[in-house]
């Protein structure tokens, strides 16, 4: 099947008809955002099929707010070489006509028609639904609904079914299914669904199972008994030895061990008496050994201080001799300042009365110019004052000029109304004849147009009344009157003779305004800020020009010789400069040599006060280093300090005797508490301390261990462990052969009934197999290798992939949503193959479907399509057309529906 032409109109969104022609026989994609139309053709195209012409459920199909609107619905296709064409109106003037060839077909037998030709059905009353869209139900995707198969497939289950030649229902019904059922049920009794044992089995093995856990009990309990026996025997045999108390032994050796360690801790407290009197010899030894280490820096600092005197008159006298030579450079340094500082002042005397020169040039060329400016200003003000004068006579109202050009075009289009509507009066009089319209007389050939009524005399005959255009050429009149009155109000207000005089005083003030204008710009170009503006300008240019002159005349001249009275030494710095320079000087390079000389002066300068301040310096260090030569040396050599030296060494050397004879002593205990080694001693005494204590209690809890066993002993030998297991055996064994009963017939039913549902598959599989190779076929561009097993219903039910481990075996229905999805697809495009190869027409309209897709997995399901192209017709619509570019199909712009 291949459609042709899709025309809608006043269906939802397309009040105004639009029609999609030349749909291509393989994929046709519609491509636009949301809210374009893309569900509304998809709707139309579903309405035209599936919704019966003269039911109401349709009403969804009328545009928003348009109750009165028809929507209608046309749809032509081909089928085996057959035109069809299919229109329908729904709601109002309802209708459906169907054209098959030659053939016509028309109401309710045109869309029994349709239905049984592409197999779905119609309900008894109420809205279409999708339990009776059939085969179209389950090629055409709805939006968000690619995933779900086990409804459509169920809904079209007949007719594809039929496209297989064979009912399953045939293969259910069998004398095979029965044996089926009886051996499921035969099972059922031993075992469930899922092959855990139920029933009379599932309570065998109960009994068995505890039955087998009070045997081990028992085995428990009479091994538990014969332990205690052994247990007993033990402890009586370790009582017997506890009698001779040997933990006694082991309290005298903890005696005697403490003892010894009581001799060696005193032995340690010596020690440590000891130690102390060696910290205390060893800390007098130490202050000691400071005293006379301060003794000894006091004779070097005395040496120090003896050099530092000698350095320091040294440096004094080098400093004192350098004093004439710093003041000789300070002194020309400031010489040398004079004279440049005199040099600069008057280089700027000089570069001042040149700036007056330049400025009184300046300010003479502006005056020249502001007075030339001032009178051009001056006459181009009294031209633009009369120009005004000139304007203000002119009386112009612009808003009436605007009006009055109105009136005009009124009375022309009032005249032109007039001429149309008037009487034409076309007469053609004998000769000599005449006839007399009212005060006119007619003769010959001619016409007349009558706007007004008038009357006709006609010689010998009498008169006739002629009223032209009736009642509107009299109101046409009225109005031209009215507006005429108004006209000439408007002109008379003016002062004009008629509207060109109007138009002309216009002109003239226009022409006026442009040259008032051009004198402004003028003026506004010499005087920007007024006329006044520029001889106040004029008058401050003046007095600058007088105080020039004035500064200028103030000036002193500079010298233009050397006075030949007085010797260079008594000459000042002005006129030692001008004698020695003939031209101008610089003012710039005159400041430059200034500030070197400056910093000349200023390094002279700080020079001489670093030299007297390191002169202050020395002669106080010197003061001061003789200061302190002669009291550190008045301390070294005073009497007592020198008896303070002698006792310090003799002091010393009785200490270091001392610290030797402690020495010794420490050395001499250390070897005997090393040798004694006071830790092991206290450790055996707590060894044999802990040995007898432990001892003493193991007798205490085997004797009452004993006890305990000997109770327990006589308790479970009154209960006949042996004889109770004995006859648990039996009953054990009894129910171990009924259990191993109910396992085998278990184990042969569930061979049975595999057996039977194996050849009941295989016969159903070759039933399935045209549906199973078209599902391989395209599943292989997706997941080589692969296969998707279907149920008795034709239902996808199993993708086996073959993975690293084997082969996977996943449900469909655990799939994920997107997988689902391309699952759905695959399997529908395998329904439409088979029902092509049947026979039956087959069309696949896909809204938005694979949304859920990633990008490698489109790239396969573009691969399915594209093939599945080459044998059935496809309208894919979407609201993403950059996923499918590559897919090789022309685009529908929905926009350019609209706009077509």
């Amino acid at each position: 099947m291949r459609l042709l032409r899709l025309r809608v109109e006043q269906l939802r969104r397309f009040r105004e008809p639009v029609e999609i022609r030349d749909l291509e026989p393989g994929i046709n994609l519609f491509a636009g955002p949301n809210e374009s139309g893309k569900s509304t053709l998809v709707r139309a195209i579903r309405a035209a099929f599936f919704e019966r012409f003269k039911s109401n459920g349709a009403a969804d199909l009328q545009p928003w707010g348009d109750t009165s609107a028809a929507p209608s619905v046309e749809l032509e296709f081909e089928w085996q070489g057959v035109h069809w064409k299919l229109s329908k109106r729904f709601l109002k003037q309802k209708r459906c006509d169907l054209e098959i060839g030659a053939r016509r077909f028309n109401g309710d037998e045109a869309e029994e028609k349709l239905a049984e030709w592409l197999g779905y059905q119609f309900p008894g009353k109420g809205p279409s639904k999708a339990p009776h869209w059939g085969v179209p139900g389950l090629l055409w995707i709805e939006q968000g609904e690619g995933q779900e198969l086990r409804g459509p497939v169920g809904y079209a289950g007949n007719y594809l079914k039929s496209a297989l030649g064979e009912h399953l229902s045939d293969i259910a019904s069998s004398a095979g299914d029965a044996l089926i059922a009886r051996v499921e049920t035969e099972r059922a009794k031993l075992l469930t669904s899922t092959g855990r044992p139920t029933g009379e089995y599932a309570e065998v093995l109960r009994q068995h199972e505890d039955a087998g856990a009070r045997l081990t009990e028992l085995d428990r309990d009479i091994a538990a008994y014969r332990q205690q026996v052994d247990r007993l025997a033990e402890l009586r045999r370790l009582q017997a030895e506890d009698e001779g108390r040997p933990w006694e032994a082991y309290r005298r050796q903890a005696v005697d061990a403490q003892a010894r360690l009581t001799e060696v801790q005193g032995w340690c407290q010596a020690r440590a008496r000891e130690a102390q009197d060696l910290e205390h010899c060893v800390a007098s030894l130490q202050h000691g050994r400071d005293q006379q280490a301060a003794y000894a820096r006091q004779h070097q600092d005395l040496e120090q201080r003896a050099r530092d005197r000698d350095a320091t008159g040294l440096q004094v006298t080098e400093l004192q001799a350098d004093r004439p030579r710093i003041d000789a450079q300070v002194e020309q340094a400031q010489a040398a300042y004079r004279m440049a500082e005199a040099r600069l002042t008057m280089a700027r005397r000089q570069a001042k009365r040149a700036v007056l020169a330049a400025d009184l040039h300046r300010l003479t060329a502006e005056q020249a110019r502001l007075a030339a400016d001032l009178e051009q200003a001056q006459t181009l003000q009294a031209r633009v004052q009369a120009l005004r004068a000139r304007l203000q006579g002119i009386r112009l109202d612009e808003a009436a000029l605007k009006q009055l050009r109105s009136l005009d075009r009124a009375l022309a289009e009032l005249d032109a109304v007039r001429q149309s509507a008037a009487t034409r009066l076309a007469y053609d009089l004998l000769p000599q004849q005449h006839v007399q319209a009212g005060d006119e007389s007619l003769s010959g050939r001619g016409e007349r147009l009558l706007l007004e009524p008038v009357a006709l005399d006609v010689p010998g005959i009498g008169r006739l009344h002629i009223r032209p255009g009736g009642e509107d050429l009299a109101d046409l009149a009225r109005r031209r009157q009215e507006t005429r009155a108004r006209f000439d109000a408007l002109l008379a207000g003016l002062g004009a003779a008629d509207l060109r005089q109007a138009e002309d005083r216009v002109e003239q003030a226009r022409t006026l305004r442009q040259e008032i204008e051009l004198h402004e710009t003028r003026l506004g170009g010499l005087a920007p800020q007024g006329v006044d503006a520029v001889s106040n300008r004029l008058a401050l240019v003046e007095q600058a020009l007088r105080t020039l002159s004035e500064s200028l005349a103030a000036l002193p001249q500079d010298p233009a010789e050397t006075d030949s009275g007085a010797g260079t030494a008594q000459l000042s710095p002005e006129r030692v400069i001008a004698g020695a320079a003939a031209g101008p000087l610089d003012e710039a390079r005159a400041e430059r040599e200034l500030a070197a000389v400056r910093e000349r002066l200023q390094a002279a300068e700080r020079q001489a006060a670093r030299h007297a301040q390191t002169l202050v310096l020395a002669e106080q260090a010197g003061r001061t280093a003789a200061a302190e030569w002669q009291r550190l040396r008045d301390a070294v050599q005073a009497p007592e300090r020198q008896r303070q030296e002698r006792e310090l060494i003799a002091r010393l050397a009785a200490l270091q005797a001392r610290e030797l004879a402690v020495r010794q002593l420490l050395d001499a205990l250390d070897a005997r508490i090393a040798e004694a080694r006071p830790e092991i001693l206290e450790q055996d005494v707590q060894r044999f301390d802990r040995t007898a204590v432990q001892m003493e209690q193991a007798a205490k809890e085997r004797r009452e261990e004993a006890i305990r066993v000997q109770s327990g002993l006589e308790a479970l030998g009154a209960h006949g462990l042996e004889e109770q297991r004995a006859d648990l055996a039996r009953e054990a064994e009894f129910i171990a052969r009924r259990r191993d009963e109910l396992r085998r017939r278990a184990e042969a039913l569930d061979l049975l009934l595999e057996l039977l549902k194996t050849g009941r598959q295989a016969l159903t599989r070759r039933i399935q197999a045209p549906l199973q190779r078209h599902l391989n076929h395209y599943l292989h561009l997706l997941f080589p290798q692969a296969r998707l097993d279907v149920d008795e219903d034709l239902l996808p039910e199993r993708l086996v992939r073959t993975g690293a481990d084997g082969a996977v075996h996943e449900a469909v229905d655990a799939l994920s949503f997107g997988a689902r999805e391309q699952m759905g697809l695959i399997s529908r495009l395998a329904y439409a193959d088979l029902l092509r190869e049947a026979g039956r027409p087959t069309l696949i309209i896909l809204d938005d479907a694979l949304v859920h897709s990633d990008h490698a997995r489109l790239d396969g399901m573009k691969r399915i399509l594209f093939d599945a192209a080459q044998r059935h017709q496809i309208l894919l619509f979407t609201c993403h057309p950059e996923r499918w570019r590559d897919l090789g199909a022309r685009v529908v712009e929905m926009g350019m529906l609209g706009a077509a």
